[in-house]
């Protein structure tokens, strides 16, 4: 059960949350799909959920926080230094949704836009360091983008993350980002109807199964499940139309 305690290193996609419009829906959702039990919950922190599995943090769930915010996963980028990165993302032509805050003893987060108005955050951990369980069923295995341009978009994330890029050949352009020769994830174009900007996936111990689960909680499917030579794959919505993905890795 690959699991972590401590921070994660900068650029890392390191956290995850749920934006939800009926948030006992939500959690019966994803209890449904992923096995999920919930703690905290605090109003000091405006109902902010934490997503278990195993009794490790794998994500977060919060109240949605006005009529006009979609429900939707944001991807979060470790930082050493929130307001350092924070000036990295202006500098690079981004924009902040919210500026550095503390968040109690947790940590201290923003959350941005790119260029090309795709959402992320970033997270400086204290005491909360990120998720604590992954590439588990349940857990996040792999997070990436997908852009309109795609040279704009590497050399964003470069500026702000020190990412380099590495093609996969035959992926029409698709490729992962790495600091210190360490894939971290991946970046391509917007394919017609899949999500765009970026998207958290998570693995399942079988994607045909856990798409079942999906539709029978009264999501849907965009794309799959597929064979590919990371292993079985679908792109999936919620119930209210948050696009998520799932991987069944290969056998060891």
């Amino acid at each position: 059960m690959p699991t972590r305690d401590t921070a994660w290193p900068p650029g890392t996609p390191c956290w995850l949350d749920y934006n939800a419009i009926d948030v006992e829906a939500a959690q019966a959702f994803y209890q449904a799909v992923f096995g999920w039990t919930y703690t905290d919950g605090d109003p000091e922190f405006g109902g902010y959920l934490t997503c278990e599995l195993r009794g490790r943090a794998a994500a977060g769930m919060m109240p949605q926080r006005g009529p006009s915010q979609a429900p939707s996963w944001t991807t979060y980028f470790a930082t050493d230094d929130a307001t350092a990165t924070a000036g990295e993302i202006t500098a690079a032509g981004g924009t902040l949704l919210a500026p550095p805050m503390d968040v109690g003893p947790l940590g201290r987060m923003a959350v941005a836009l790119d260029p090309q108005e795709h959402s992320f955050g970033i997270w400086q951990a204290g005491v909360h360091t990120g998720v604590q369980i992954f590439n588990e069923p349940g857990a996040l295995v792999w997070n990436d983008a997908a852009v309109k341009d795609i040279g704009a978009a590497r050399s964003f994330y470069s500026q702000v993350f020190g990412f380099t890029f590495d093609d996969i050949p035959g992926a029409g352009g698709y490729g992962t980002f790495s600091t210190e020769d360490r894939p971290l994830g991946g970046l391509g174009g917007q394919q017609p109807g899949s999500a765009t900007g970026w998207t958290v996936c998570f693995s399942v111990a079988s994607a045909d199964a856990a798409v079942a689960a999906v539709t029978r909680a009264g999501g849907s499917v965009s794309a799959g499940p597929n064979d590919s030579p990371f292993g079985r794959f679908a792109a999936v919505k919620d119930a209210w139309g948050a696009s998520f993905s799932l991987m069944q890795l290969p056998p060891d």
